[in-house]
């Protein structure tokens, strides 16, 4: 089934404009979600529209409106709303470029796959993508969509480009209040070589396919397994991963450190010693 675009319109850089085709990158059907159930008759849970003091109310009724203190609220009509609302452009105009490195992961929000809306558009399209390619920067803009305007960054990502929207300031918490107990002190050497160590050990290519989400296995085994059970109790029980110990708070971390490195030494050198056994020859029957 081929994936509705999420916006069509153009990239302009100066006087160069790409015709351009987005798509969302990411998709959230790997989670599993429930409805509530009325249990005795199996039927779905429904809300009614209720206000304290007055009961069920008629949604004809209901209008939008923000709190400006305490128990007092500015009302809006969807009128008023609609006004300020920005019209929706065909145009994405690159206006700043930034490293890459100076954009915080805390701003990024989602991803989108650009593509080139035809075979006219794909020699600029490529241009644009070595030259940010080469720079090591992003393309900062601004998009109006549905009424909103989005801070969005624009980067290479192997043949194609991401556009990636952004949060702007006022969306993130400062992380300097979140620190302030932290020491800023330097941590001893022997212990900071011997993390470093164990993080060269452990060192390697990402590849999410290589991680699950345990959770979300286990729950789709336990609904397959209840969907056959006929309305039976099933139980699965995940258990707890084999590092996790319970008991003194009071860490040896040089110990610690020591025997995560030489472990994996030890492991290795058994694997390397150890060779595979050989079967004795069977006799034969008279």
């Amino acid at each position: 089934m081929v994936q509705r675009a999420y916006w069509k319109g153009q990239i302009r850089l100066a006087l160069v404009s790409i015709p351009v085709e987005i798509y969302p990158a990411t998709k959230s059907g790997a989670s599993v979600s429930f409805r509530q159930i009325h249990e005795p008759s199996g039927k779905p849970v429904k809300y009614e529209k209720v206000v304290p003091g007055i009961g069920a109310i008629d949604t004809d009724d209901i209008v939008k409106g923000y709190e400006v203190s305490k128990g007092n609220y500015v009302l809006l009509d969807e009128e008023e709303i609609e006004a300020v609302k920005l019209e929706s452009k065909r145009t994405l105009e690159l206006v700043q470029f930034v490293d890459a490195s100076d954009i915080d992961i805390l701003y990024y929000e989602k991803p989108y796959y650009v593509v080139p809306a035809d075979d006219l558009a794909e020699e600029a399209y490529i241009v644009l993508r070595e030259a940010l390619r080469r720079t090591k920067k992003v393309g900062l803009g601004q998009l109006a969509l549905r009424g909103q305007e989005q801070l969005v960054g624009l980067r290479p990502c192997g043949k194609g480009l991401v556009l990636e929207v952004l949060r702007y300031a006022e969306e993130v918490n400062k992380a300097a209040s979140y620190f302030r107990d932290v020491p800023a002190s330097k941590p001893d050497a022997d212990l900071l070589d011997l993390a470093e160590t164990l993080i060269d050990k452990k060192s390697g290519k990402f590849d999410a396919a290589d991680y699950h989400n345990h959770y979300v296995d286990a729950l789709k085994r336990v609904i397959a397994k209840k969907a056959k059970a006929k309305g039976k109790r099933v139980l699965e029980d995940v258990g707890e991963p084999a590092d996790v110990r319970e008991g003194s708070n009071v860490i040896d971390l040089m110990a610690a450190l020591k025997a995560s490195v030489d472990g994996k030494k030890t492991a290795a050198a058994a694997t390397k010693k150890k060779a595979p056994a050989k079967k004795a020859p069977t006799k034969k029957r008279a």
